[in-house]
């Protein structure tokens, strides 16, 4: 696999063309949202200073205004990009995957199945919209990987009646072979409990969810302070849970820098971080040319498809027999 300089180097050489004529069209539709976004904006403000004589600036009509003004806007936002996203992931994304590694197929529309997400017992609730894009597919080192931006969502009433809906889990979510035969279920949660109270309270909140398994303890004092480990077999996730893979897991933790879930469950790890984005959607606002912006996509990728290696999943040293 590429390293992320190989892959920054041709992101500005091999992909200069398409960058040039994609930034054109990202300066034009900035120019035009910005222009109906000025527009928008005077009207509103007559219409608050009318509403604000005759009834009041929190009058329920107006914060109804308000609230409209915002999705208003948002709507406008994703039509006019919808073209240049589309763009930017046929001529950017798509070759910048093959540049990784051949073996890798993209799909821009499609998302990893539901069935495995449940499968993870990472996220206990039940998932009334399930939504995805960005599905990528393939071996790295003859492992066997899938990956997606997930959206799970879970619908609840209030006593009005009233729908609500609210994220379960939003961001990057990966399934790959694991190198070792298990037939327990092992689950690692970011340790919030511990880190909000502390080692003694901390311990006893964990020891109470009821609805995991068990709390493994384990025996990486850095490794503990970043997650709680739930399992059925504590002697099989020790197994699993070696000195080096934990401290593999707590390193790409610290590169990522956003919330890890992992489990190990029939024979696959199952990765979950929560970006709470779409990590390959282009945004107006940012030059394509711009180093940080293109560091982003790079880096997002070569992290991502580098977990294989960054885990040493493709070390088999343990028969799967």
């Amino acid at each position: 696999m590429k390293s992320t300089s190989e892959l920054t180097d041709f992101y500005y050489k091999e992909l200069y063309p398409s960058l040039s004529e994609l930034e054109k069209t990202r300066l034009h539709i900035l120019s035009q949202f910005k222009w109906y976004g000025t527009m928008g904006a005077v009207a509103f403000i007559i219409m608050a200073l009318w509403m604000g004589k005759s009834f009041g600036l929190f009058h329920p009509l107006m914060i109804g205004i308000v609230i409209g003004f915002i999705v208003l806007a948002s709507i406008t936002y994703r039509f006019m990009i919808q073209g240049y996203a589309k763009d930017f992931k046929a001529h950017i994304i798509t070759p910048l995957i093959a540049a990784i590694d051949s073996h890798l197929l993209y799909n821009p529309d499609f998302m990893i199945s539901q069935h495995l997400f449940s499968r993870s017992s990472l996220f206990q609730h039940d998932i009334d919209r399930y939504s995805g894009n960005d599905y990528v597919k393939g071996s790295i080192d003859g492992v066997a990987l899938e990956f997606s931006d997930v959206h799970a969502e879970y619908q609840t009433r209030d006593s009005k009646g009233r729908t609500q809906w609210h994220t379960l889990f939003r961001g990057l979510f990966l399934v790959a072979e694991f190198n070792k035969h298990f037939k327990s279920h092992t689950v690692i949660l970011p340790d919030l409990a511990e880190k909000t109270f502390g080692n003694l309270i901390g311990g006893w909140l964990q020891s109470q969810n009821s609805s995991r398994d068990s709390v493994i303890q384990l025996d990486d004092p850095e490794f503990e302070k970043k997650f709680v480990v739930y399992g059925n077999d504590p002697i099989e996730a020790r197994y699993i849970l070696t000195h080096s893979m934990m401290k593999r897991i707590v390193e790409f933790q610290k590169k990522i820098s956003h919330p890890l879930f992992i489990s190990f469950i029939h024979n696959h790890i199952h990765i979950a971080i929560a970006t709470q984005k779409d990590l390959f959607e282009p945004s107006i606002f940012t030059s394509l040319l711009d180093y940080k912006q293109a560091m982003e996509y790079v880096n997002t990728l070569n992290n991502t498809i580098g977990l294989v290696e960054e885990l040493k999943l493709n070390e088999r040293l343990w028969s799967k027999s």
